[in-house]
């Protein structure tokens, strides 16, 4: 951060809060991991209870997930977590793919299925991942949207237990969760494929946290490498652990790299000797304000989802910070190479386009092309790194609809395969297709339907072999001449607009340090707060980037609707002053915010980051 700059506006005392009285958990799609039970708040009373409101294609709600599994563990007789599955894409809102999806992630407490965000709109939440704190006695005590905020409830959780345990209100023992029958398979919703010299495959076993050599059947198991528990060590076949494998790619020397995406990490695999060795990576998840370069095994990383190799270099779909990364094996470093971490589609030079949430990988001669997921896009590299889209126009729109690829749409890709007459084969994982874009024609078509989440494809003797994800299993195909045809759909998200006047509009990040802490100003502001919209016509004035966590924007004449992109961060420290070294947390998050301006509508547009808004709710 920047000495020189001024202090942020110091915010304003908070003062005491109504207590406002949880709203119902309801959800057409019923309750999983309760062994059948439908479970209500009145059967919660006595926990400290903490709803996570994630959606499973966002990589940040599978941060918190990942975040909250030792809060889960420490807390186990006094805390229940309960998930409320809240979708933004179509196949998100299908009751079999929440399921699967709670198996995928290891999930190991109570999830809602709310396919029509009903509990979503009761708490009137606003972004995927937000975490709603209710005690013992049923009452909303506080609300945090974005990643890291595992330190501030965990701390709450404490105050909460002394509390309620004096009161004699604190219900211990144990929870609701009731873990699934386990199924026997010999792949458990496998991420990514890579065919080997010899006609066989490598596939990372994502769920099984291992990765499986098969023979060119696609079936018949050769070995396997990890012991099959989650985990961070080198060694041989039968020592090595990871954490969720994903992408693999062929590096020069031989050796296979693998994104290991919940260790943030990039692995290498010699096949030769079965060992595995860390090439990228601490283990730990980048956060703002981390390096962005340098030596590779002292540079953290964030959700590495695939690696290709393409112009003498590895690169890496950094999905959880929605960028792309290099590996040069010359200096071994890893590096930013395009994106700047912000949420969306904005083509251009590398240090300036957006991605969200790039997925999958495929290296030609002159492209890299790019699983864009997040704006269900299609997107390439080319040699001098500038980003371009082929296919895709936002966040918010989705679909299946082939045509120009202006008009056509997808529906949450996550992996890409480069074909023989230049053409690109995607594996639309959330239309449960496999579809083609042809860049001389500019036509997209429908290669194969009745997929169940494809999520990666491999050339294999001409056909095409699909990583079938949701079905546990490799599907070959054969590359069709004519293209399957469908009936075309297109989608908007599912969330509501937010109904704001014309003209000015106060926006508010609502940020209170946790209990204990402060925020950091010893080395200049610590609240960052970037605006911008699509259409970009839509503001008038009061985007771009300040150190205040509130502006003023002014809506523009004539715009009717649109999306708000607000990007925040803040970093509190212990407030101790005896400790030399406190411990500091950043908390982030990102929010589109689809709006429509309408007279009547609200002139201010309350976002909480942590804590409660000054009506007295934590909803906003």
């Amino acid at each position: 951060m920047n000495d020189a700059a001024p202090a942020p506006t110091p915010a304003p005392e908070p003062r005491r809060h109504a207590r406002v009285r949880a709203p119902e958990l309801i959800g057409k799609g019923g309750w999983l991991n309760t062994g059948g039970k439908e479970l209500t708040l009145a059967d919660l009373r006595g926990k400290c209870v903490v709803v996570d409101f994630w959606t499973f294609c966002c990589v940040n709600c599978l941060h918190v997930l990942d975040e909250l599994r030792e809060l889960e563990e420490k807390h186990r007789d006094t805390v229940v977590i309960i998930g409320v599955h809240s979708p933004k894409f179509v196949h998100e809102a299908e009751h079999q793919a929440v399921v699967d999806a709670v198996e995928r992630y290891e999930v190991h407490h109570p999830v809602l299925d709310d396919p029509e965000l009903a509990t979503w709109k009761q708490y009137a939440v606003r972004a995927w991942p937000t975490l709603v704190v209710i005690d013992p006695e049923g009452y909303v005590v506080a609300q945090h949207a974005g990643e890291g905020h595992a330190h501030a409830i965990e701390k709450l959780v404490e105050e909460l237990e002394a509390e309620h345990g004096a009161k004699g209100t604190l219900r211990r023992g144990d929870g609701p969760y009731v873990a699934p029958e386990p199924v026997a398979t010999h792949l458990r919703f496998p991420g990514k494929a890579l065919l080997l010299a010899d006609g066989g495959f490598l596939v990372s076993d994502t769920t099984r946290h291992r990765l499986v050599e098969l023979d060119q059947d696609g079936e018949t198991v050769r070995r396997h490498f990890g012991t099959g528990e989650r985990g961070f060590a080198d060694g041989g076949p039968d020592e090595v652990r990871f954490s969720e494998p994903q992408g693999l790619a062929l590096l020069p020397d031989g050796r296979i790299a693998v994104a290991d995406t919940v260790n943030h990490a990039i692995r290498a695999l010699d096949l030769t000797t079965g060992a595995t060795t860390t090439l990228a990576g601490t283990g730990r998840q980048w956060w703002q304000g981390a390096p962005t370069s340098g030596p590779a095994r002292e540079v953290d990383l964030s959700s590495p989802w695939d690696v290709a190799w393409f112009d003498g270099r590895l690169w890496i779909a950094m999905a959880g910070v929605h960028q792309l990364w290099t590996y040069d094996p010359e200096d071994d470093a890893v590096r930013v190479s395009a994106g700047t971490t912000n949420e969306g589609l904005v083509d251009g030079p590398g240090d300036e386009a957006w991605f969200a949430q790039p997925s999958g990988l495929a290296a030609t001669e002159e492209r890299l092309w790019v699983a864009d997921s997040e704006t269900s896009a299609l997107r390439w590299v080319d040699r001098e790194g500038a980003v371009h889209t082929a296919v895709g126009t936002g966040l918010f729109d989705f679909g299946h609809r082939d045509g120009a690829a202006g008009q056509a749409l997808l529906q949450h890709p996550l992996g890409v395969t480069a074909l023989p007459d230049g053409s690109v084969a995607v594996c639309d994982t959330y239309n449960h297709a496999l579809r083609r874009y042809d860049p001389a024609s500019g036509e997209v078509t429908t290669l194969a339907t009745d997929l169940r989440e494809p999520s990666d494809a491999v050339l294999a003797d001409g056909d095409l072999v699909v990583v079938e994800s949701a079905r546990h299993r490799l599907t070959r195909l054969r590359l069709p001449e004519e293209a399957v045809r469908v009936a075309e759909q297109a989608h908007r998200t599912q969330r509501a607009a937010t109904e704001i006047a014309p003209g000015a509009l106060r926006l508010d990040v609502v940020f209170q340090a946790p209990a204990g802490q402060k925020l950091d100003t010893r080395y200049g502001p610590s609240t960052r707060l970037l605006v911008s919209s699509t259409p970009p016509e839509l503001l008038a004035g009061g985007e771009g980037a300040g150190t205040d966590l509130f502006r003023d924007l002014v809506l523009a004449d004539g715009v009717t609707e649109g999306v708000l992109h607000v990007s925040a961060m803040a970093a509190s420290c212990d407030d101790d002053p005896a400790n030399e070294y406190p411990a500091c947390h950043v908390h982030q998050q990102d929010w589109g915010v689809p709006v429509r301006v309408v007279a009547g509508g609200a002139g201010r547009l309350p976002l909480v980051l942590a804590g409660m808004d000054e009506d007295g709710s934590a909803t906003g």
